[in-house]
């Protein structure tokens, strides 16, 4: 169980394959070679050569083959809102399929147009939405610790990767663990203390999240094949993880991103929001976190699984960036299996790949692996 869960964390995401292209099915994808203008738009997007883009044709056949080799099942290359490639393997470019933690991405966004609709505050205390937290020591959590992952709520491997898991309504279960470490003093990647984020976003929207995500996020953007996804009786959507959606759905969902909050000319995020969690680090705690984001912030880095002592303090201090030599302004949606979609602001490039997520064969691809594509391919 370790071993499959380390595989989602940050060290692990920075490895870099080697391997030769896998044998897996190929599904011949129909955007533009270098040489050749391709169709006038895929899936939505409008097209473009590698060339016309500023890469070398070479060196992304070359990246896409490795990430092939990592059982990618699609890596979509997006810049100046044109599609440059999209590979897919095995899955139809319109198939959705469980992307994982990129989930708590998403459900960042959600949370930023219920702050631009005036329904919440970062510092709302969890407990006006969280009745139950009033009086107790977690009162004084905020949404933004939440977001930001220094809440100190409860978190171990087994009550977050299975009790939680299995529970009927995860929500519920979120809910009520107790308060591990003060509040803005431990860092965790804590999948149940982001999952109470349904609970504030359904009170503070008075809809289900996964109606409001519909509604308020993925049809503005056109995201027609993205669907979150609830318990057996729907009274709880999974927002740490459940979404299920494409390459070039999350691509879309990430030019909101690069656009600082803007898709159309119509402002879904304040353009202050976005720049809070993907342009500077939540906490001091993790200098690689914005709100739910990967950032390739330098400072001191925690992974999403690395060890801490009784007081919540981390075993071992790593010092970096996620990826040395690429711009502080990439960050990265990241999910469990090297599922990416990440942003280079610098050079307004987009890179989506996702896998299988096999957890009993876990990949080692990861966001360097992604970053390739503008540290290597770019002219």
């Amino acid at each position: 169980m370790r071993a499959a869960l380390l595989a989602a964390g940050v060290s692990l995401l920075l490895a870099v394959p080697t391997a030769s292209p896998a044998q897996t099915a190929h599904t011949a994808h129909t955007a533009p070679t270098a040489q050749t203008a391709g169709p006038a738009r895929v899936d939505g997007w409008p097209t473009t050569t590698a060339v016309e883009a500023g890469f070398r044709p070479a060196r992304l056949d070359a990246i896409a083959a490795d990430a092939r080799a990592e059982d990618s099942t699609c890596l979509a290359v997006v810049r100046g809102g044109r599609l440059v490639r999209d590979w897919n393997w095995g899955t139809p470019r319109t198939t959705p399929r469980e992307v994982f933690s990129i989930t708590k991405s998403i459900t960042s966004a959600l949370v930023g147009i219920a702050v631009r609709d005036g329904d919440l505050a970062l510092d709302d205390p969890v407990a006006d939405h969280v009745p139950s937290w009033a009086g107790t020591d977690s009162a004084t959590v905020t949404v933004r610790n939440l977001l930001s992952n220094d809440s100190g709520r409860f978190w171990s491997l087994d009550s977050d990767y299975n009790q939680m898991t299995h529970a009927p309504d995860r929500t519920a279960y979120a809910v009520g663990l107790s308060q591990q470490y003060p509040v803005g003093t431990a860092w965790a990647y804590n999948n149940a203390a982001i999952q109470v984020l349904d609970a504030v976003l359904r009170s503070a929207t008075g809809v289900p999240t996964h109606e409001f995500a519909a509604d308020r996020l993925f049809r503005p953007l056109g995201m027609t094949h993205t669907r979150m996804t609830t318990n057996a009786g729907g009274t709880a959507t999974n927002v740490y993880f459940g979404a299920n959606t494409t390459c070039l759905d999350l691509a879309r969902f990430a030019q909101l991103y690069l656009h600082r909050g803007k898709v159309g000319g119509k402002r879904i995020l304040d353009r202050a929001y976005v720049d809070a969690s993907t342009g500077r680090s939540s906490t001091t705690l993790n200098a690689a976190y914005g709100y739910l984001w990967w950032l390739n912030r330098y400072g001191v880095v925690r992974g999403s699984t690395d060890p801490v002592d009784e007081h919540g303090q981390p075993v071992v201090e790593h010092v970096g960036q996620l990826v040395p030599g690429a711009a502080r302004s990439l960050f990265s949606a990241i999910g469990l299996g090297g599922q990416i979609a990440m942003v280079d602001r610098a050079s307004g490039t987009i890179v989506v790949r996702l896998g299988t997520g096999q957890i009993a064969a876990p990949t080692t691809y990861g966001l360097r692996d992604a970053a390739r594509v503008v540290t290597e391919a770019l002219r």
